[in-house]
């Protein structure tokens, strides 16, 4: 039991969602653990029952003598199970946690071991060699691994809840009840049809058919029930200053850094079509789709970082990226400048003319130029023309004083810095064009 627990807390932290405070999150860590618990399981299963087979030899059994050891094996492995959500959930009772606990999550992770620590027991009995006990627990991990990361429909059959999970798409308690009908039905099957055999009874023998039948039922539950949809009755929490800012309530903890992270996109986003007062997390499966008023953004986490990449993320959606090699370094110019990294260098002239050109320009004048150029920008259409018109030309910076003729090539304006009312009034000036 100390082994089992030792390795169940390794594995179970290694599944936590970092920072999320989620009853979900502890359920879907414990179940997590069963990929390596259970094979543990099997491997310690196998071990004992080789050893009692040698024990045993020429003795004839009793049905509650063939059983006792076996059910002693999975109390114990259980036991281990229960003290593993103790301990994770022992911070979780003492905070403020989101979400509930699931019973039929845990029933079915409970049954998981159980079929394990039989496979194990089986093997060891029926083949009882020194090397039976690791070959059991591999092929376990190895089998079992496999059907969870199908992501078809055997990974019904295993027991798990799928990695990695996503908060909105809860955890269902009808899946989980299903699958515990499937995995009891068929460790009983698998433990009664032993007995059968080592104690020729045919009373046993036909529990161990019922098993079967319990576990047919199970697996015509389990695979006509349909995948979750997503939750719909999650309230977010949120912080509303300067921006509004919603996550999922498990995730309360990052609202503070994920608000600073957004109110200077917001800020330079302003006047746009893409400006936006409401940062929201979504889905992990939803595609983001900006629009004004509103930036949705994916939180998979909150580890180091997590407010970062959720911004490069959401202004990535905000363009796509271009096939031209050179509008893409135009692009990458005003992409950089929104996520607030260095103007990035290019080997292309027009761009390193455009990156010193665009760093001369203040802040004021920067989001201006967004503002006029915002549809240039999503749409890859910017080029050397936004950018003081490359290096063949001078920088401008105001509006030009005369129209150009026919043969010259358009320079678009940026708006200087606004400046006080001189007390002169001034001559009027040619439009530009």
């Amino acid at each position: 039991m100390a082994v089992l627990l030792a390795v169940g807390l390794v594995a179970a932290w290694n599944v936590l969602i970092p920072g999320v405070d989620a009853w979900e999150n502890i359920v879907a860590a414990v179940i997590g653990s069963l990929r390596l618990t259970g094979p543990v399981a099997a491997a310690f299963a196998a071990w004992v029952a080789l050893r009692k087979r040698r024990a045993l030899r020429g003795r004839s059994l009793t049905t509650w003598r063939a059983l006792k050891a076996p059910l002693a094996i999975v109390v114990v492995v259980l036991g281990s199970f229960g003290a593993t959500v103790l301990v994770l959930a022992v911070k979780t009772v003492l905070t403020d946690q989101a979400g509930r606990l699931s019973l039929s999550a845990l029933g079915m992770g409970m049954a998981g071991l159980a079929l394990y620590s039989v496979i194990g027991w089986v093997a060891g009995w029926v083949l009882p060699r020194p090397y039976t006990p690791a070959v059991a627990g591999l092929a376990c991990y190895v089998v079992f691994s496999w059907l969870a990361d199908d992501r078809g429909w055997a990974d019904k059959l295993a027991p798990g809840t799928g990695e990695p999970y996503d908060l909105f798409q809860g955890l269902g308690g009808a899946p989980f009840f299903d699958q515990t009908i499937w995995l009891l039905g068929i460790t009983a099957a698998l433990l009664l049809g032993w007995a059968a055999l080592v104690t020729r009874q045919a009373t046993v023998l036909a529990c161990a058919l019922l098993g079967v039948l319990c576990a047919g039922m199970g697996v015509t539950r389990v695979l006509a029930e349909p995948k979750p949809a997503a939750a719909k009755d999650i309230s977010h929490s949120c912080h509303e200053w300067p921006i509004t800012v919603c996550v999922h309530p498990g995730m309360r903890a990052g609202l503070t850094e994920l608000g600073a992270a957004f109110t200077q996109i917001a800020s330079r986003l302003a006047g746009t079509p893409a400006a936006f007062t409401l940062v929201e997390q979504r889905p992990l499966d939803e595609e983001l789709k900006p629009s004004y008023g509103l930036a949705p953004v994916h939180i998979p986490d909150l580890s180091a970082g997590f407010a970062e990449e959720a911004a490069y993320e959401y202004i990535e959606a905000l363009a796509p990226r271009c096939d031209n090699a050179v509008a893409e370094g135009y692009r990458g110019i005003v992409v950089a400048w929104l996520r607030g990294e260095p103007l990035p260098g290019a080997p292309l002239p027009e761009h390193q003319y455009a990156t010193a050109w665009f760093s001369s320009l203040s802040e004021h004048q920067r989001r201006e130029w967004l503002r006029m150029f915002f549809s240039d920008f999503q749409g890859c259409r910017l080029s050397s023309t936004h950018f003081g018109g490359g290096p063949a030309q001078a920088p401008q910076v105001a509006p030009p004083v005369t129209r150009p003729t026919s043969g010259t090539s358009q320079v678009y304006p940026v708006y200087p810095e606004p400046a006080p009312t001189p007390s002169a009034a001034p001559a009027p000036a040619v439009p530009a064009t």
